[in-house]
């Protein structure tokens, strides 16, 4: 007895009539060779009328598909076919790659852990009008150790110092204004990016692109670089960890930020370098818990004539330096950072300044050094 089709199901008499030639056409490919049915009365109607437009040249639009076209179409249709053809397996297929993705070859939908690289900020070449997104509140690990930071996008260590197009400025040439821009280069890598810098060691590289005629800064430097304290401290200048208790997390300290020039006031080319560098580490003692200590620089600097100034060629003079540093331990004064973990609690000090967001490059920089805290890492 023929089974009684259910109340949801369609009639023949409401399917319409393409839908049913595309079904006896379908029929007849994939069914050739098997043991031959009594058609129904509707079936016999719509394959004769399938012979008589085969007879006059004539062929019924595609079922169900869309404008024509002859690569998607193509695809799309034998994917369809192998579907009909192939429904249990494929289902049985689809069914294991859903309770296991890494069985397709290469992994495609990602879920071997790995993610797509996110897309890289572009240059920096004016300063933003709003801090960045907010990120997803991930935690940030070894193996990923931007995660949920703006940093993520940007760019790597010295990559992320682009130097604008040098141009001559008043009577200053293209060469000068260019050598200029490469020594502040030189100097911010020296001071933030050189490893041997960041893991506490004398910047002798940065110190080196100073000018030794500048009165008190070099001196004042080494003082600091010497004997640490509140007046006179290295980080005011250069990144600097204390390897007993800190080391990296990684070998990449992300970059972003910009640098302008203008013509001098002492016949040269004064240069303004304003960059924000984010530093992913962990403690010395073996935990694998990262952190970041985020540092925003902005640096003035000039290249003078050494024709007409008592000055050092190919030195810079220093005309104003600041900072501000995100996630370091206030009130410690020896010469390097003290990121602080979570998993640590309690704050060596309560904060007394405002509230901000170290990855907000909107906002100029305060002459205020109160600790404050800070609205991410």
């Amino acid at each position: 007895m023929p089974e009684k089709p259910s109340d949801d199901q369609p009639s023949a008499s409401e399917i319409p009539d393409d839908v049913w030639e595309q079904f006896i056409r379908d029929a007849e490919r994939d069914t050739r060779g098997s043991a031959p049915k009594e058609p129904s009365a509707r079936a016999r109607m719509v394959t004769e009328r399938l012979r008589r437009q085969e007879e006059r040249g004539e062929s019924p639009p595609g079922w169900r598909t869309g404008p024509e076209s002859p690569y998607t179409h193509g695809r799309a249709g034998r994917r369809r076919t192998l579907w009909a053809v192939l429904g249990v397996p494929v289902a049985v297929a689809v069914a294991l790659v859903a309770l296991k993705p890494s069985l397709l070859p290469g992994d495609p939908f990602g879920t071997d852990g790995s993610r797509p690289a996110p897309s890289p900020l572009p240059v920096e070449t004016a300063a933003p009008t709003a801090p960045p997104a907010a990120s997803d509140p991930e935690t940030p690990t070894l193996d990923e150790p931007f995660a949920g930071s703006p940093a993520l996008r940007w760019a790597d260590g010295e990559a992320g110092i682009v130097l604008p197009e040098a141009k001559a400025v008043g009577p200053v040439s293209k060469d000068r204004v260019e050598q200029a821009l490469k020594l502040t280069k030189k100097l911010l890598v020296a001071a933030n990016l050189d490893p041997e810098t960041v893991r506490g060691e004398r910047p002798e590289a940065a110190l080196s692109v100073l000018d030794p005629k500048q009165p008190k800064l070099l001196d004042d430097l080494n003082t600091a670089l010497r004997s640490p304290s509140a007046e006179q401290d290295p980080v005011t200048m250069f990144s600097r960890f204390d390897p007993v208790e800190i080391r990296p997390a990684g070998d990449v300290i992300k970059t972003r930020g910009r640098m302008t020039f203008e013509k001098g006031s002492h016949a040269g080319v004064a240069v303004r370098a304003d960059y924000t560098f984010v530093y992913p580490v962990m403690r010395a003692d073996g935990s694998t818990e990262v952190t970041r200590t985020i540092v925003r620089r902005v640096l003035d600097v000039e290249l003078a004539d050494p024709a007409r100034y008592r000055v050092t060629p190919g030195r810079l003079t220093v005309r104003k330096y600041d900072e501000e540093i995100g996630n370091s331990t206030c009130d410690v004064h020896d010469g390097y950072l003290h990121p602080e973990f979570p998993s640590s609690g309690d704050k060596s000090t309560d904060p007394t300044g405002p509230t901000t967001d170290p990855y907000d490059r909107s906002r100029s920089l305060d002459d205020g050094h109160d600790c404050g805290t800070v609205t991410r890492t």
